[in-house]
């Protein structure tokens, strides 16, 4: 069964825990640790959680992930 992936990224607020949260209730699994970083341009902090799915329908470059 295919595999994809996709790089959630956000603000470090609760906007970034519902996302993650809201890609695990669609069947998405942690892929690694979260990672946080410091945009200094905007003076925020940035954190990204990778997550992966097994699907049923074949891979193609133009599916939207998040829909997935």
């Amino acid at each position: 069964m295919p595999r994809i992936y996709r790089l959630i990224t956000e603000d470090d607020t609760s906007a970034f825990c519902h996302r993650v949260s809201e890609a695990l209730s669609k069947g998405w699994e942690l892929h690694g640790s979260p990672s946080t970083a410091f945009d200094s341009a905007r003076g925020v902090m940035r954190c990204a959680q990778a997550v992966t799915k097994e699907i049923e329908a074949e891979y193609h470059p133009d599916m939207k992930l998040g829909q997935q």
